[in-house]
């Protein structure tokens, strides 16, 4: 019999004998297996189709709608980043593949359900959780989490009634990464540049009546341990209408300090001192009189103490910094406070310090003090048959790239087992065929890929009337609708 093989993530996959199903959740979408199907979400990428030409690969996503991570954490100016939805379509299309969205792993099924269906079970269910900041004034109007944030703009069902008031001209952002830089972009772009991309209707109509023309992002740490890459740093220091403001006494002998780094970190700390330096095309136009109406900076070493209320204590009016020093070096260095607090004024605060994985079901082991799944390259711990990959597996930390390769470690541990067998495919699984009739006793009913190719059809179409490449349904319900649930 062929190996079922099931996957949860933003998507999930399900594999069983009868077909084989290999089971891979994930809540951001991507997942590949023995038919290649590659995760749109960082963390999913499932090579086992491809190795085992007799496994079957079904896949559960919590949304009725595909794609996880690249659909709801990609930045809307981002479009090529998406691209890589064309391989998942064309993986699940495969008559060894098959989607099942509208289900919920934990709730609607549980995974000791799932391993009664299927051969293997393979989780890539993600980070859905925030890191919290653990200090006063956190909970303030005006504060958010980079998660809620970007989930409102690019259309994530749970944030759509998130209405962030931006109102106020500075916006502080606490943390160096890659999603930081997104919020900062997707604050200051001019309009006309986001009108052209899927992100939402509501939230551009939100942020054309922003008054935000000031935005810090604020780190712990030093300009040699900053996460976030050289393409999006370009981009923020060629984003039109803004200005990068650096303070050239951050960046003091940094480039001998960088002289033996490996080159992407060269490359990005000396563009960033190139920039704090030299002055980029953006301030030359405006010390020629033609003032940028907009600015961003960098602030280093400062770590939050407190949320400052206003004066009636309704909301967020600015941000207590404790100033630090660096311990060590590189990316092992710790930042230390030396005692100095100083006080920046911001109407809107962003948390952009990380995510955390939470626990989807009893029956699976989960370190909490970590945030990941026990396993052993991706084999998870005590559970014979059940696997995981992405940032359940490692924890939030790496791009798509890093997520892949992860997944390919995982997908390699499967294939081992089931040549070793450590997996036994003799017993028949049903696959699907038993989780449907689970579903169908609670009331669920899944959303097929064909569904979602309806549903995609409605937003493409409602994005061309309006001059995008889509328009984002946020409601479940309203989705579930147009394919007649």
């Amino acid at each position: 019999p062929a190996p079922r093989v099931l996957h949860w993530g933003g998507c999930f996959w399900l594999a069983a004998a009868q077909p084989p199903a290999l089971y891979f959740p994930q809540l951001q979408t991507n997942v590949a297996g023995l038919l290649w199907p590659f995760c749109p979400h960082p963390d999913c990428d499932f090579p086992l189709p491809q190795h085992h030409g007799g496994a079957l690969v079904d896949i559960y996503e919590k949304l009725p709608v595909p794609f996880g991570l690249v659909r709801f954490g990609v930045a809307p100016d981002h479009p090529e980043v998406k691209n890589v939805t064309n391989t998942f379509t064309q993986t699940v299309r495969s008559e060894r593949c098959a989607y099942y969205g509208n289900v919920t792993v934990g709730r609607d099924v549980t995974v000791p359900e799932l391993q009664q269906a299927y051969h293997a079970v393979v989780l890539s269910y993600g980070a859905e959780d925030n890191r919290v900041l653990g200090i006063p004034g956190e909970n303030l109007p005006g504060v958010y989490t980079a998660r809620a944030f970007v989930g409102w703009y690019n259309g994530l069902p749970e944030n759509r009634d998130l209405k962030p008031d931006l109102s106020c001209e500075t916006a502080l952002i606490l943390g160096h990464g890659n999603v930081a830089l997104d919020i900062a972009r997707i604050l200051l772009s001019p309009l006309q540049l986001l009108r052209k991309t899927d992100i939402t209707d509501s939230s551009l109509a939100a942020l054309a009546c922003s008054k935000v023309k000031r935005v810090w992002l604020v780190g712990r740490r030093g300009p040699l341990q900053v996460a976030f890459t050289i393409k999006e740093l370009r981009e923020m220091i060629n984003l039109p209408g803004a200005r990068p403001v650096l303070d050239p006494a951050d960046f003091t002998g940094l480039e001998s300090a960088v002289k033996d780094a490996p080159r992407p970190r060269k490359r990005l700390t000396e563009l960033m001192i190139k920039t704090a330096l030299e002055k980029p095309v953006e301030v030359q136009a405006a010390a020629a009189g033609a003032a940028a109406p907009r600015e961003w900076g960098l602030k280093f070493q400062r770590s939050p103490q407190e949320v400052l209320p206003s004066a009636d204590g309704r909301r967020a009016r600015g941000v207590r910094l404790a100033l630090t020093c660096l311990e060590g070096s590189g990316d092992s260095a710790k930042a230390i406070p030396t005692g100095a607090v100083e006080e920046l004024e911001c109407g809107l605060v962003l948390s952009s310090i990380g995510y955390r994985s939470l626990p989807l079901d009893p029956a699976v082991p989960f370190d909490s003090q970590r945030g990941v799944i026990p396993n052993s390259s991706g084999r998870v711990q005590g559970v014979p048959g059940l696997y995981c990959s992405g940032w359940v597996k490692r924890g939030p930390t790496g791009v798509i790239i890093t997520t892949m390769n992860d997944s390919f470690d995982t997908a390699q541990s499967v294939l081992e087992d089931l040549q070793g067998g450590v997996l036994d495919i003799s017993p028949c699984r049903e696959g699907f065929r038993l989780v449907e009739s689970i579903l169908r006793s609670r009331g669920v009913r899944p959303v097929s890929f064909s569904d979602w190719e309806k549903i995609d059809a409605a937003e493409v179409a409602r994005g061309k009337a309006a001059g995008k490449p889509r328009e984002k349904i946020v409601d479940p319900e309203e989705m579930l609708q147009i394919i007649g649930h």
